[in-house]
Formats: structure tokens, sequence, C-alpha cells
């Protein structure tokens, strides 16, 4: 293992109140790691605003630790993403009627993600409202993200497309399965396929691969709005037990 590097999360890069986002967490992890496509498994909710260690692994991954132990792990993922069968991209148009259709009836338990959340602006948050597509079995959401998010190079940080990777497989889960809400993300795995220029305007997708008891497994996709793919990801949602 590698030097520790100390981090912190700021506030506004949550998820649930005082949980950091978890496509941010994981794509920490993912920019560490020395692989072109990485799964994160999750093992502990990261804290907002509290110094957490960062190392990466002899296996080529990384590892986030806090004072109870290890919260996420990344490792090298040899799982063949397009093996999803990535459908083709929304256009534009159907992405943002998608997006309007959320923003008017959003699913109960929506709460103030960087990710999700209705009341974040473009420079305060990704904004993946993703709405069902008519005559699709898909969810998708059409977004720019804000200059305030670019790194020095103009271009959305891996951080954050993970990010746009992440959010669309909780709405499809809501919408188009049988997810709840308060569902975590329990496991991303992701391959990043082109830099993402700020300036573009984008569309996440998401779509439900199946589904057994409380266990989600959802496909998403980051692509411009003519249909290049950027970024394809496989994660793992679970449902809370009922209490």
């Amino acid at each position: 293992m590698s030097e520790i590097e100390t981090i912190t999360v700021p506030d506004l890069l949550r998820g649930y109140p005082g949980v950091a986002f978890g496509g941010y967490v994981a794509g920490v992890l993912a920019r560490r790691a020395e692989a072109g496509a990485v799964r994160v498994d999750f093992r502990r909710p990261t804290p907002v605003e509290v110094p957490v260690g960062l190392a990466r692994t002899d296996d080529g991954g990384a590892v986030l630790t806090g004072a109870d132990g290890d919260l996420a792990v990344a490792v090298p993922d040899a799982e063949d993403l397009t093996a999803l069968g990535v459908p083709d991209t929304p256009s534009w148009a159907e992405a943002s009627t998608a997006a309007e259709a959320y923003r008017a009836a959003p699913p109960t338990g929506s709460v103030d993600c960087f990710g999700c959340g209705l009341d974040r602006t473009p420079d305060t948050g990704l904004r993946l409202h993703c709405g069902g597509v008519p005559g699709r079995d898909l969810v998708a959401t059409a977004w720019t993200p804000g200059p305030a998010l670019a790194d020095a190079d103009g271009m959305l940080p891996t951080e954050l497309v993970w990010g746009a990777l992440d959010c669309p497989g909780n709405a499809a889960g809501r919408l188009l399965g049988t997810m709840r809400e308060g569902a975590v993300t329990a496991s991303l795995a992701a391959r990043l396929l082109r830099p993402v220029p700020v300036a573009s305007r984008l569309v996440s997708y998401a779509w439900v691969v199946a589904e057994e008891g409380r266990k989600h497994r959802v496909g998403a996709a980051l692509a411009t709005a003519e249909g290049d793919l950027c970024g394809i990801s496989s994660a793992l949602w679970v449902t809370p037990r009922r209490g």
C-alpha cells in the first residue's frame, strides 16, 4: 500500500445528509487506481467534513479508510461493461422532456444530493433529474455542467463524471423497477471513454438490468447530445430492510 493521503469531502458534495455523494467517492478512488475500468465497493458511509485516509493498494486499486475501518475499496475491473447492452442514447429533446417530468413529480424521499438534488444550481450540483422516456425502458436527463464544476482544463473532473454515472441508476430503480426510497449504492463499476468538456450538452440515462429482493442491478451511461458515449457503468443498489 502506498503512503496514506488525508482528504476531506466538503459538505457541498453530500448525497444523503452528512454522507458523501457515492459517485464522487467512487471517482476519487478510481482516479487513484491504475486501471481503465474500476469497480468500487462501498463498505461504510463516507462522512462529509471529516478527514479520511486515501491510499493506492498493491493490486492497482485504492482504498478509503475512516476511524472504523475501510469506507470504500476500488479494484481494477475486468468485466466487459459493453455486455450490459448499452441502449441508444435518447435525443436531447427526449432527455429534456424526461427531466421536466421528473422535476414536476419527483419520487418520494428526494434529498439535497449533489447528484440529483432538486434545489441545486448548475454550479452547485449535477442536477441529474432522470425521468422516464416514453416508449423506452429508460430514464434520462439533459444537463450542462456549470463553469464552477470545471477543472483547470475546462473539463468535468473524473470524480464528477463518475457521479454522473451513479444517481441515474437510483432513478431507474425507483421509476422502472421495485426500488424503494433510501436505497444506497453497494458497488459501482465504470469505464470512462472520453474527456467531458464542461460546456457540453450532456445526456445521462439508465436502465434496470435485474432485480432480486432488495438488490437492484442497473446500468447507466453518459453521452453528448450528439450521442457519443463518454462513460458507462454497472451498479448494485440495495434497498434498506423494512423497519
